[in-house]
């Protein structure tokens, strides 16, 4: 919502602290995979304004803001860094999708804008010192915090193109053997340099992944860390205590996605650390809560004039419609989880049917990470179907083996009932998941003249997906080997549009209104 004025005076009480408290406590505003959500921004600048009248405040960042979004796909991430640039950030760590550019456009963008980052694990290969600092230290009122970055190691899976040369070549790393010891280094190291407080920047998550990374393992092989502020699985925590490694209980949050809350870290006047949450968008409308902002500041003026500014260039390039629909192409439900990553959605039916039906496969597989927005009822316009699939990724057709497609789908299916970006939405099939104790799939059936029949094994079909999945990182580089059939064909947020256009004549028909039953989950 353009122009919304920012806080409810009820929220003052939440994040406020008495004026007359002597000393002044430490706030720290955080917030993690924005993914470009960028209304949301100027919400960020103006709570900072207000809190500064009461505390001492830091903002910070965990990751994953330069992708996930229409202005970020159509700049290549550049309106999200001129934005963030207003914000002030005092730090932030890097996500997995600060690579979907390539390191070369992220490192461009970072240093264009100033903005300061932190990751204790993204290594040049070969180097022995990070890319970026492995710390930065503030002084928030009379204390020094430092702020400590570290990026999951998965991303040299899920995003490996940034990381190899066109001849296979390995060019940076992610250390995924030393997260925990790079991270406790960098505590000890700037414990040393006077820091009274350790904030982690995390983009682990809480979810267990094949490298067993995540922010709750960090907490517990490490000491020193005062609180960890979390990112990447899009959890809303607003706070857990995990014991560390010497059974001290150490608070771990994170915001969720998309502005849905800013988290809220207080260091009070006798040094305590706790974590809240400050819901900002509302989980039906997903706008930001009109509310009334007791005065304004230099920053708020400044980012909420980037953000407008940004918005204008946005709709000037993105507002032809292309379709219209008289119901939600959802990939959330009605908390604002991102179910996608879990089940069969609308959007997915429809996104893969595109799939087929440009390229003429017999089945089509997209990952439910690459889906990434919920669009409203109405028309529909170029930048909606951005917003939808906002990656560089182009379809590309390969013959697989029925076993091929068996192995895809329990690879995708592993961790249910755990969100998982990597999870299989599909057209021309059709299956079954037992989550069970080792989720299987089962009953998987093939697309053929109108009718569903078991797939065969040994039998060769056409499958089309996008080139991340089949050398990019995506369904665990089971299609790597697959012989290619048709490469770059089209950008898939295209194909959605020439599906939707040619195809179906610029209406989505009612069977796209609720999933199609394509996927059942036990």
């Amino acid at each position: 919502m353009k122009n919304t004025a920012i806080f409810i005076l009820a929220l003052l009480v939440c994040i406020g602290v008495d004026a007359r408290r002597k000393p002044k406590s430490i706030v720290i505003l955080y917030e993690n995979d924005v993914h470009c959500a960028i209304d949301g921004y100027p919400v960020l600048a103006g709570l900072r304004a207000q809190v500064a009248d009461t505390a001492n405040v830091a903002v910070v960042s965990s990751g994953d803001f330069l992708q996930g979004g229409t202005s970020g796909a159509i700049s290549h991430g550049e309106y999200i860094t001129a934005i963030m640039q207003t914000v002030g950030y005092d730090a932030v760590t890097l996500g997995n999708h600060e690579f979907d550019y390539q390191v070369s456009r992220m490192v461009e963008l970072i240093d264009k804008s100033g903005i300061p980052v932190t990751c204790t694990n993204f290594f040049e290969l070969g180097k022995t010192k990070p890319y970026y600092v492995p710390y930065i230290i503030k002084k928030v009122g009379k204390k020094k915090i430092a702020f400590i970055g570290t990026v999951t190691p998965t991303t040299l899976s899920t995003e490996q193109y940034a990381f190899f040369d066109k001849k296979g070549n390995q060019l940076y790393d992610l250390r995924p053997t030393q997260v925990y010891q790079l991270v406790q280094e960098a505590v000890k190291a700037a414990r040393k340099k006077g820091a009274k407080y350790c904030i982690v920047l995390s983009h682990l998550g809480e979810d267990d992944n094949d490298m067993h990374i995540t922010s709750h393992g960090l907490v517990a092989a490490t000491t020193g860390i005062d609180a960890v502020l979390d990112g990447h699985t899009h959890s809303i925590i607003p706070c857990q205590l995990v014991a560390n490694k010497q059974g001290r209980m150490i608070p771990v949050s994170q915001t969720g996605t998309k502005f849905f809350n800013v988290g809220h870290l207080l260091i009070d006047e006798k040094g305590r650390v706790s974590t809240r949450l400050i819901p900002i968008r509302d989980t039906e409308t997903k706008e930001i809560y009109p509310s009334v902002l007791s005065r304004t500041s230099g920053t708020l003026d400044r980012t909420q004039a980037a953000t407008d500014s940004i918005n204008r260039l946005v709709d000037e390039q993105t507002a032809r419609v292309v379709c219209h629909s008289d119901f939600p192409i959802s990939i959330l439900d009605s908390t604002g989880v991102q179910v996608v990553r879990r089940s069969e959605t609308n959007a997915g039916d429809l996104v893969c049917d595109a799939f087929c039906a440009v390229t003429g496969a017999q089945i089509a597989i997209n990952n439910g990470g690459g889906i990434r927005n919920q669009l409203s009822a109405g028309d529909l316009t170029y930048g909606d179907i951005i917003s939808l699939l906002p990656f560089e990724n182009y379809l590309e057709t390969v013959e697989v083996t029925g076993q091929d497609v068996l192995d895809v789908l329990e690879e995708c299916c592993q961790s249910l009932p755990e969100l998982n970006g990597q999870f299989a939405q599909v057209s021309g099939l059709r299956y079954t998941v037992d989550t069970g104790k080792h989720p299987r799939v089962q009953s998987v059936e093939v697309l053929k003249d109108g009718k569903y029949e078991p797939i065969q094994p040994d039998r060769k079909y056409v499958l089309c997906t996008t080139d991340y999945c089949i050398d990019g990182g995506g369904m665990y580089g089971r299609l790597k080997d697959c012989r290619r059939l048709k490469e770059s064909i089209i950008r898939y947020n295209d194909a959605l549009i020439k599906y939707v256009t040619e195809h179906l004549n610029g209406k989505i028909p009612e069977v796209y209104r609720k999933p199609q039953g394509r996927i059942i989950i036990r």
